[in-house]
């Protein structure tokens, strides 16, 4: 458990707003505070960490170095600090931005995680009512200015291990699946999660893989070697993205940068990529932030070289990664949300993902609704394997205008 008690002090040092007038949740007395400057809540923030997260998005370095790289201005950026009885309860990092001419309030990485959450005191938070923690929620977010709604993207139904912490949290409307594979060695994990059929079909793509020419795999971390790995991860990702048809959400400057200095000396953000490599070419990378005993996957790519497409070289470095992370002491491997044949494959642990939205004014009222329906249309095409063809088609043909306009984090929303 997080030890708050402590916390009261740093609070009062720092430049927060003035606290918003409490308001009584029964016995309770909640207290809002916001301020433009994450330096402000790092020591509630990295105290609300030390306990776990679920994602990089709750990660103080990840956010801060997020900011910095990305030159996010301090105007757009609020940290909002709820307390109970004088005692910081929830921390909510948040970035207004315009999208589509509609002011939100959001998540600053959005979909470059695989889920986002709010960080707070588990194990104060759990003892409250339904009531108290909707009459929390709403009383935490009323003070919030110069925004039409509050969006907060792919929040877990299943965090810190509790099933609904975030139910009363806003509107929710059911979005992705998150996947994990959760073992506690790599021999549970091939007895658990492989048929004989399936290491047979491994054998047989590392064979041909092998055929090719010399294969190796290695991981490497913050170093001067890092930086031409990324560059070709996101060549590959871009020629993949192309193929697809959608936009490439990599391709902003700003957000290349994020990742490059993330692989900086000096940075706080620690990163593992995993590289196989055919003849010294690299063939296949995966992009992993570490945090304690947990691995998230962020980005992974392959050759799209048709000659070495039997030997499916992303398959086979997720199999090295699979056959070294446990034992290395990792209990959970994070691959993120939307299904795809590798999550299948190895992934045990789902979870249901929902957006949470928060009117903030009437046009936020109507933008929720529409949105709404967009993600329920959304969530059917993609479940009708002829409407995604037909929807893919369609985007390939627009593709040449799509491309003028880089994907960036605000059409996340």
């Amino acid at each position: 458990m997080v030890d708050i008690a402590a916390l009261g002090a740093p609070l009062a040092r720092t430049s927060l707003a003035t606290p918003v007038a409490g308001t009584a949740v029964d016995s309770l007395r909640l207290t809002v505070s916001t301020t433009s400057r994450i330096e402000d809540v790092e020591a509630i923030w990295r105290a609300f960490e030390a306990d776990g997260i679920e994602s990089p998005g709750q990660s103080y370095d990840f956010i801060r170095l997020w900011i910095e790289a990305r030159r996010i201005a301090e105007k757009d950026q609020l940290y909002v600090v709820g307390s109970i009885n004088g005692r910081p309860m929830v921390l909510l990092p948040l970035q207004r931005r315009r999208v589509r001419g509609v002011w939100i309030y959001t998540w600053f990485a959005g979909s470059h995680v695989g889920c986002n959450a709010p960080l707070l005191d588990v194990m104060r938070f759990v003892a409250l009512t339904m009531q108290q923690r909707r009459t929390f929620w709403a009383s935490l977010l009323a003070p919030l200015k110069d925004a039409d709604l509050v969006y907060l993207k792919a929040v877990p139904e299943r965090a810190y291990g509790i099933d609904g912490l975030f139910a009363e949290l806003g509107t929710a409307q059911p979005a992705e699946t998150l996947h994990r594979a959760v073992f506690s060695s790599w021999d549970e994990a091939n007895t658990t999660q492989r048929s004989k059929s399936r290491r047979k079909h491994d054998r047989q793509q590392g064979e041909r893989l092998d055929a090719q020419g010399a294969v190796s795999f290695e991981v490497v971390t913050c170093s001067a070697a890092a930086r031409p790995i990324l560059d070709e991860m996101f060549r590959q990702r871009a020629r993949r993205f192309e193929v697809m048809g959608v936009n490439d959400p990599f391709k902003p400057c700003d957000v290349a940068r994020f990742y490059n200095e993330t692989m900086t000396p000096g940075s706080k953000v620690e990163v593992k990529l995993h590289v196989m490599r055919l003849d010294g070419a690299i063939v296949a990378v995966r992009y992993n932030i570490v945090h304690g005993d947990r691995l998230f996957c962020l980005i992974s790519s392959m050759s799209d070289d048709e000659r070495i497409q039997g030997g499916s070289p992303g398959k086979q470095c997720l199999l090295r990664v699979m056959q070294t992370v446990f034992d290395e002491g990792f209990s959970v491997f994070d691959m993120g949300n939307g299904l795809t044949d590798e999550k299948r494959h190895w992934c045990n642990v789902r979870i249901g993902l929902n957006n949470h939205y928060v009117p903030l004014s009437a046009k936020g009222h109507l933008i929720i609704a529409a949105h709404g329906q967009w993600q329920t249309i959304r969530a059917k095409i993609k479940g009708n394997e002829k409407l995604l063809k037909l929807v893919k088609t369609a985007r390939s043909k627009l593709q040449p205008r799509v491309a003028e306009k880089a994907a960036t984090p605000e059409a996340d929303a």
